[in-house]
């Protein structure tokens, strides 16, 4: 097969040529291209050479999550190229990770706070809030002064009186569910999901009714109306976005619809300054 209609193929002998084979304890000697030979990489990986070398040569077929995660292992692949790897052979990216809890760095902080007047919060699959700026503490919540283990809008929501401040609570707490029963199939199910949403099963007849019903967001967008006990109604457009390299954030910003719920921000912002 000509190597341009192969990507895979292209993929995996490029990454072959970068191979050290020093690195390997390898001899030098009698080398007529760079890098592993197409055996040296099999036997590394744990497969036949010649299947491998069908592989390379696009005659293989699709191989298995198994035989890609030794190949990825043996070409040393970052999680970049892991996935680049998964897709070229199975057109989808590799199953997930399970990982701990990604960390906010001082960058994506300052992307919350270059949002001044707009609420804007860093969320968990589970809609547990990691990060927030200052818009978010005067017109959301003080995450700051919750302890970490209730900074979770799942408990937040399904709490008695968790009602109160969202005119339609149904509307949203339908899409707050939605969201993460995506979600933490996309970025893993990790222990402290597995509980929270045990515990929430056992304490919330309404979150049960609502989770038992199956229903999938796929919308990053939204609307949703609060009522703050200082300025009143206050309208905002949600819109969700990935942060690369960590599947398990998201940004959300709380976009104020109009120049007059935006004003109600302002003031509240003023008024914790003050």
């Amino acid at each position: 097969m000509d190597q341009g209609g192969n990507l895979l193929g292209a993929f995996l002998k490029e990454r072959r040529a970068r191979l050290d084979p020093k690195a390997y304890g390898l001899p030098l000697e009698r080398r007529r291209t760079p890098g592993l030979r197409r055996e040296e990489v099999a036997q590394l990986a744990h497969v036949s050479a010649t299947w491998y070398t069908w592989l390379e040569q696009g005659r293989g077929g699709a191989p298995s999550a198994d035989v890609l995660d030794r190949l990825a292992r043996a070409f040393a692949l970052t999680e970049a190229e892991r996935e680049h790897l998964y897709l070229l052979a199975q057109d989808r990216p590799p199953p997930v990770r399970h990982a701990g809890q990604s960390e906010i760095t001082p960058q994506l902080q300052r992307v919350l706070d270059a949002f001044s007047d707009t609420p804007a919060i860093v969320k968990t699959p589970e809609w547990t809030v990691v990060g927030w700026n200052v818009a978010a503490s005067a017109a959301l919540a003080n995450y700051a002064e919750l302890p970490a283990g209730e900074r979770n809008v799942l408990r937040l929501m399904f709490r008695p009186g968790g009602h109160d401040h969202l005119l339609d609570w149904e509307g949203v707490a339908r899409h707050v569910v939605g969201t993460v029963r995506r979600d933490i199939l996309r970025a893993g199910m990790r222990a402290e999901t597995q509980a929270l949403i045990a515990e929430l099963r056992r304490d919330s007849a309404d979150f049960r009714r609502i989770w038992e019903s199956f229903d999938v967001v796929e919308r990053g967008e939204g609307k949703k109306r609060m009522r703050h006990p200082v300025v009143g109604l206050i309208d905002y457009e949600l819109s969700t976005f990935g942060v690369d390299g960590h599947p398990d954030l998201a940004v959300v910003v709380f976009n104020p619809t109009t120049p007059a719920d935006r004003e109600k921000v302002r003031r509240l912002l003023g008024r914790d300054a003050r």
